[in-house]
């Protein structure tokens, strides 16, 4: 594959938009919010995201919450609804409710707690992170690929949009 053709397909596996249901947001922070606006703009950075089956990206992704399960509409500059894909949360929620509590420790640490307290407290929450990462890759695969970085970030996506507030 010539460095030209390697580039077109490179820009053909990734989000160039990121939209979250407005309906979808609960009440939140400025933690969550500022989570969600970095999430967003790190992805759309640089990811790596391909919809199987497919080979018409670059992709528009909108994620929603219908009827307790986490809807991932993809579209292209072209067309809006390409594909959807529903997942359930139950094997997020554990996850999510661990992560939350340690997420309001760290918060609170990061107020009066030395430095050894906070990084252990990070620690734990970035594990959690990466394991709500590999949950999510796990049940997009055969679906979507895309790489543990974006994975990452769309899991603070998730995590933002099932905030209870």
């Amino acid at each position: 594959m010539s460095d030209s053709e390697d580039e077109t397909q490179k820009s053909r596996t990734r989000l160039y938009a990121i939209e979250i249901d407005p309906k979808s947001i609960n009440n939140s922070n400025a933690n969550i919010e500022h989570e969600r606006e970095v999430a967003i703009f790190d992805i759309l950075d640089g990811n790596s995201f391909s919809v199987d089956g497919r080979d018409d990206g670059p992709f528009r992704l909108t994620l929603a919450i219908v009827e307790q399960r986490l809807q991932m509409t993809i579209g292209n500059e072209a067309e809006d609804g390409l594909v959807t894909h529903n997942l359930s949360l139950t094997p997020f929620k554990r996850i999510i409710k661990d992560y939350f509590i340690v997420c309001d420790s760290y918060y609170e640490a990061i107020r009066t707690a030395p430095p050894s307290r906070i990084q252990a407290i990070d620690m734990g929450r970035r594990g959690l992170h990466d394991e709500g990462s590999r949950i999510l890759m796990e049940r997009l695969a055969g679906k979507i690929t895309l790489d543990f970085d974006t994975a990452r970030r769309l899991f603070t996506l998730i995590t933002a949009l099932h905030w209870k507030g």
